[in-house]
């Protein structure tokens, strides 16, 4: 599964928010810290002030900042509430035109997995994504997620083989 791109900026617009709650913030000093488009914030930031989860402040010296506390924004609820649809293959969305659908077992377990994605999103606030973990072991993600410096990323340990070592014979 892919998010959009209005929900990715949306969230990191939400992370630098909530790591400036002592002053208002602009689109543009968002855009900059990102290296991401503007004119796409633009449109992010009245989403989001129409979703209740930011302040707007119009005029000379003005920005947003977050309309709730950090551990009221639930993730599950503002990607449910970005994203278009969340149709994995066609038999998920409307104007399904699948000759397999009926007889296909994937629809199943496509919608299987996306709660449970869903459900992952539901269990983390936009508090959990301001904790910051230990700089010097954040995950790429991770540290993305926090605007960490893309020198303090570690790359990931690979997780290990298991090997299965073979005993010598007896040679009784």
């Amino acid at each position: 599964m892919r998010l959009t791109t209005m929900t990715d900026y949306a969230l990191r617009m939400l992370i630098y928010l909530g790591q400036h709650p002592e002053r208002l913030c602009t689109t543009a000093e968002i855009a900059q810290a990102y290296d991401i488009s503007e004119a796409h914030l633009t449109k992010i930031t009245h989403q989001l002030g129409l979703g209740g989860w930011i302040t707007t402040v119009r005029g000379k010296g003005g920005g947003m900042r977050l309309a709730l506390a950090p551990a009221e924004i639930m993730l599950g609820e503002l990607v449910r509430a970005i994203e278009p649809d969340f149709y994995l293959v066609e038999c998920l969305g409307q104007g399904n035109a699948c000759g397999l659908t009926g007889r296909c077992r994937l629809t199943g377990i496509f919608n299987d997995a996306l709660a449970a994605f869903l459900e992952q999103l539901d269990r983390y606030t936009l508090a959990d994504l301001l904790s910051a973990p230990n700089a010097g072991t954040a995950g790429p993600a991770q540290a993305v997620m926090l605007g960490l410096p893309q020198t303090m990323i570690k790359p990931p340990i690979p997780p290990l083989v298991s090997r299965r070592i073979r005993k010598p014979r007896d040679p009784a």
